[in-house]
């Protein structure tokens, strides 16, 4: 009776390890041969499997570019997020935390800018790619909007919905520009810069100096 349930755990657990595998696959075929070229075939033979196994877990090409892209905002997203485990830091210095850590390694990538550029050109033109973008957008966005938030209450400052969300839009904005800037052309840079100029504008929109701090 024992067996059943863990056979079936360890099957699971298998299955979406290969789902994992395929988009991997799929990332390194669109880094080397374009979207056209990362075609079912190629991704096969790039994962090692037929093409008969891909298509028993994405129906065909068009949902595996969806999830590979999912998969690289995703990552993007959380690798950002990690940076927040700061043990004993305040909520500003979480927030130029968040910011310091997208405008740097593994986060700014060439490799990373040429897969993103590549899926943010096929939105305009495939409907389920552009809602996967969407949602990658706002799912971050709302990751900005909550730093904001915080930060503004420990500081006995009250923030409408709609203040937060301009906060939140215009701190993404900075964050989308220099980290393009850095991925295209991180080596005319001087170590730190781009952070530095991310912090000290996010500190000029709310008013606050976010590496300093916070009162107990």
């Amino acid at each position: 009776m024992t067996d059943g349930p863990s056979r079936r755990k360890f099957r699971r657990e298998g299955e979406e390890r290969r789902r994992q595998d395929l988009i991997e696959a799929t990332l390194d075929c669109v880094a080397e041969r374009g979207l056209q070229g990362a075609t079912v075939r190629a991704i096969a033979l790039r994962a090692g499997v037929t093409a008969g196994l891909i298509r028993h877990y994405f129906p065909g090409k068009e949902e595996l570019l969806q999830a590979a892209y999912a998969a690289i905002v995703g990552r993007m997203t959380e690798q950002a997020k990690a940076a927040l485990a700061m043990e004993g830091a305040g909520p500003r210095r979480r927030l130029a935390a968040f910011v310091a850590a997208n405008l740097g390694p593994p986060v700014v990538d060439a490799r990373v800018f040429s897969l993103w550029a590549g899926f943010i050109g096929r939105a305009s033109s495939d409907p389920a790619l552009a809602t996967a973008h969407r949602e990658g957008y706002l799912g971050f966005r709302d990751e900005v909007e909550a730093l904001v938030g915080e930060v503004l209450r420990a500081e006995g400052r009250a923030a409408g919905k709609a203040e937060l969300r301009r906060h939140a839009i215009a701190i993404n904005a900075i964050i989308d520009g220099l980290w393009i800037e850095g991925c295209l052309a991180g080596d005319i840079f001087e170590p730190g810069e781009l952070v530095e100029i991310a912090i000290a504008t996010v500190e000029a929109l709310l008013g606050l100096n976010l590496r300093e701090e916070e009162k107990t």
